[in-house]
């Protein structure tokens, strides 16, 4: 029995030091940030719209104003406001080397709140990023920091919730620091996926395998393979307890017992977050909604602590032999999931030819028409393409170029490239002042303020699509919730902005001849009822002036009694 304890003592330290070994981050340093039971709704390394999901989604129970706490003592040492992204945050640091974030917040304590509220009308500037020092707000652990809400780029009500490490400023999974989330369920494979990569994985794209469960694991038939170079990629997600599709945190790619790629998301900086549409089927996320990640490297894909294995996942089959194949897919607390199959290389089909417009990793290219050229970095691509831009008669009424067409909306390209364009007359300095460049994905639009290098106008965009030149003379509006004149008892003020081409760029408000402050909440502007209009002031006069993408100003007055 003294033996049997020896020897389970030895290996629970032995498990200890490995685990220790592989997570040196502080256990249970970190409270819940929330009163209530933490429950993910999305967990750090989950794939989003060009870019890694950075943090965990704590869920609210769908409700709003719920006390967020410290995590931990230390010090406000940032708060941002913002009209998309976190929308209002607090940044805490800590004295062990991290720092915290609590996004998509409602409400500051009151002390941050107010000093917020008095640089906010200083500036006459609602959008904010202030930065303290440790002695401006001294938090310590479980304090009441601010009230949950659904602010900035949230769908719904949540807390966003960060660890980032305070020199680096890289964002750390916080399932490494210990946090009580229960978690029994092992990841669901649902799909894999093999591609050619004698050319690139864009060309010819995806070939789909059916994954069926097999007991405890999961299979395939045998997958004829008709290239020597391939490549695999797995459709999966974690549920954990909680039923939401959460990310993958680690995969292993074994062939014949040997490991042929890894990856494990444990930290991303913001810097190259975007690296992600080089680790999954951008086209299959953008154009099926299917999230797909690569169990092999991107030539393009240069996203740190990312491949723990070193290799490139590529896999080179020399004969026809039969070669068997095992994936391993892992949860942080280690639930595991197994893919099991065959591949064998049957046919040598026809090869992808390079074309004269090839844009490859590391290489800058420009790729021009008649009348457009994009000017492309070389760090540009993650993968080989055989880049087709073209020109068509523009249908919008608005328009004065051909519509260029960049490639497809569903290749990806990984930072801003250069796009000039040519216009199909003469402008006058007027209306060269008020050109547009829109933009349009397919799913969205986006219109820029064109810039003017000889005969062309240009603009920057990191997504490709379909763009024109537009001469925007329309003028942008707010439009009021309440009647011209009435007496308003609601809480706040509401205004809707509008603007045919573009966005409103600029919105200003003054009451009475003073700044007044209104949030910016996606395309309304909001002013909740304070001391500056309080209840039984009597009549008042609301000047609003927008300014909208081509930089065409609006000016409206509304009146209301209080």
């Amino acid at each position: 029995m003294k033996i049997f304890c020896k020897l389970l003592f030895i290996a629970y330290f032995l498990n200890y030091f490995a685990a220790s070994a592989q997570n040196n981050y502080p256990q249970n340093y970190f409270r819940n940030p929330l009163n209530i039971p933490m429950q993910l709704a999305a967990n750090f390394g989950a794939v989003r719209s060009n870019h890694f999901h950075m943090g965990l989604d704590l869920r609210t129970n769908s409700q709003e104003n719920l006390s967020v706490v410290a995590a931990a003592d230390g010090y406000v040492s940032r708060i941002k406001v913002e009209r998309y992204g976190f929308g209002n945050a607090v940044y805490i640091t800590h004295p062990n080397g991290y720092t915290t974030v609590y996004a998509h917040l409602n409400k500051y304590f009151d002390q941050l709140d107010g000093y917020v509220k008095e640089r906010q009308y200083k500036d006459e500037k609602w959008e904010q990023d202030i930065t303290f020092s440790p002695g401006q707000f001294p938090v310590t652990k479980g304090q009441v920091i601010a009230l949950s809400g659904n602010t900035g780029g949230s769908a719904g009500p949540h807390l966003h919730f960060e660890v980032r490490d305070t020199k680096t400023e890289e964002c750390i999974n916080p399932l490494l620091f210990g946090f009580n989330i229960p978690d029994r369920v092992v990841p669901t494979i649902s799909g894999l996926y093999w591609y050619d990569r004698r050319f690139s994985t864009y060309e010819p794209g995806a070939n789909g395998i059916p994954v069926k469960k097999a007991g405890n694991a999961y299979t395939t038939d045998i997958i004829q393979v008709t290239s020597p170079e391939i490549s695999f990629a797995v459709k999966a997600v974690d549920k954990a307890n909680q039923g939401f599709n959460l990310g993958i945190y680690q995969a292993d790619l074994l062939m014949d017992g040997k490991l042929i790629y890894s990856f494990s998301i444990d930290k991303v900086s913001y810097d190259d977050t975007r690296y992600l549409n080089g680790c999954i089927d951008y086209t299959k996320f953008s154009r099926d909604k299917m999230s797909i990640q690569h169990l092999s490297e991107l030539p393009g894909m240069k996203l740190k602590n990312y491949n723990s294995s070193g290799k490139t996942g590529i896999i080179h089959l020399e004969d026809d032999s039969v070669h068997n194949i095992e994936i391993v897919l892992k949860d942080v607390n280690g639930n595991t999931s197994k893919l099991v199959t065959k591949v064998r290389y049957a046919v040598n089909s026809q090869q992808v030819t390079p074309s004269d417009q090839l844009v490859k990793p590391d290489e800058a290219k420009t790729v021009s028409t008649e009348n457009a050229a994009i000017n492309l970095s070389k760090n540009a691509v993650y993968d080989a393409v055989n880049f087709k831009i073209g020109e068509k008669p523009a249908s919008h009424p608005a328009a004065i170029s051909n519509t260029v067409v960049l490639q497809t909306a569903y290749i990806p390209v990984h930072d801003y490239f250069t796009l000039k364009i040519k216009p199909n007359r003469k402008l006058s300095t007027e209306e060269k002042n008020k050109l547009v460049m829109l933009f349009d994905y397919g799913s969205d639009t986006d219109a820029v303020k064109a810039k003017w290098n000889g005969d062309r106008a240009e603009a920057e965009f990191n997504r490709l699509g379909t763009a024109v030149l537009l001469l925007d003379e329309s003028l942008p509006s707010v439009s009021a919730n309440w009647k011209e004149g009435a007496l308003v008892n609601n809480s706040s003020l509401r205004l809707k902005g509008t603007a045919k081409v573009g966005d409103i760029a600029s919105f200003r408000a003054e009451l009475d001849g003073k700044w007044l402050r209104f949030a910016r909440l996606k395309d309304d502007f909001v002013y909740v009822f304070d001391e500056k209009c309080p209840k039984g002031s009597g009549s008042h006069v609301l000047k609003i002036t927008t300014i909208n993408t081509a930089g065409n100003t609006n000016t409206q007055t509304f009146t209301f009694q209080r």
